[in-house]
């Protein structure tokens, strides 16, 4: 145990003491980065101030990938927007998310974002508030979108791909995740044949102990695959690089090695629309 003292002096603040377990100040300690949030008092003042608060959960969705060409006569159509049953893919995430009674999202935009936009606008037609951010040119990947979302997320968040959809229980996810103690990322799992082009996770209990990214041959006979739906706090961004380009290759295998990345396996399905085949296959399956 820690006893530890805040120390301001600001009039509008109070000195107290506390006594914080070793586990628990490690994890405050990964959220001080020196600018977003300045020390350890700073961290648990913010900490402290999202729990009173109850402020509700928010959504980052990465929908800045190359999109989907089915011919050279027709331009890229962004992967979020393809049809699934009459609606495009991320407008089922969106009210999946509703739903859930997660209504805060930004949504990473690359080449094509302005299509993006101008469909879901403000997010006010679904009673949702929705947000944009456009990644920045030349630089592809899953890393760079999410650490240039670090100012908009300073508590928990769920993190998702804009080219998967997922039937799964957001709250049962978010639950499970705070029930773990230490965890930087729970990877929510999903069990498929060919594990090659995917993610593939050697899960141990709740820990993720081993992350391949798309390996040609596997080093664990996991079936298990990243499904592209994470919750996450603060503390990932600590673990992105600067010459990362995949979260997948770089953050993930990161904190998979010092015990931090979380499995949570579902049985609900799961649609991967990556690829003009893949959308194929999932239109064959509706």
């Amino acid at each position: 145990m820690v006893y530890y003292n805040f120390i301001y002096k600001n009039m509008a603040r109070k000195r107290i003491t506390i006594t914080l377990k070793n586990e628990l100040l490690k994890q405050l300690d990964d959220l001080v980065d020196g600018r977003l949030i300045r020390n350890r008092s700073h961290a648990i003042e913010e900490v402290l101030s999202g729990a009173l608060a109850k402020k509700p959960i928010k959504a980052l969705i990465l929908a800045g990938g190359k999109g989907v060409a089915f011919s050279s006569l027709v331009s890229e159509t962004p992967k979020a927007l393809l049809l699934l049953d009459g609606k495009p893919l991320l407008e089922h995430t969106l009210l999946k998310l509703k739903s859930a009674s997660i209504t805060e999202v930004v949504i990473s935009v690359g080449q094509h974002g302005q299509k993006i936009k101008d469909y879901f606008r403000n997010g006010s037609r679904w009673d949702m508030k929705i947000s944009y951010l456009d990644q920045q040119p030349g630089k592809k990947g899953t890393a760079h979108p999410v650490k240039q979302a670090q100012a908009e997320f300073l508590n928990t968040f769920l993190l998702l791909y804009g080219d998967v959809l997922a039937d799964i229980d957001y709250n049962d996810l978010l639950d499970y995740h705070r029930s773990q103690t230490g965890l930087v990322s729970t990877m929510a799992l999903t069990s498929v044949e060919r594990v090659s082009m995917w993610g593939v996770a050697r899960l141990v209990g709740s820990r993720i102990i081993q992350f391949e990214e798309k390996p040609k041959n596997p080093k664990t006979r996991s079936h298990l695959v990243n499904a592209g739906v994470y919750v996450a706090e603060p503390a990932l961004f600590k673990f992105i690089q600067p010459e990362d380009s995949m979260l997948e290759s770089g953050a993930m295998p990161r904190l998979a090695e010092e015990g931090k990345l979380g499995g949570y396996s579902f049985d609900g399905k799961w649609f991967d629309v990556s690829t003009a085949q893949a959308y194929q296959e999932v239109l064959k399956q509706l």
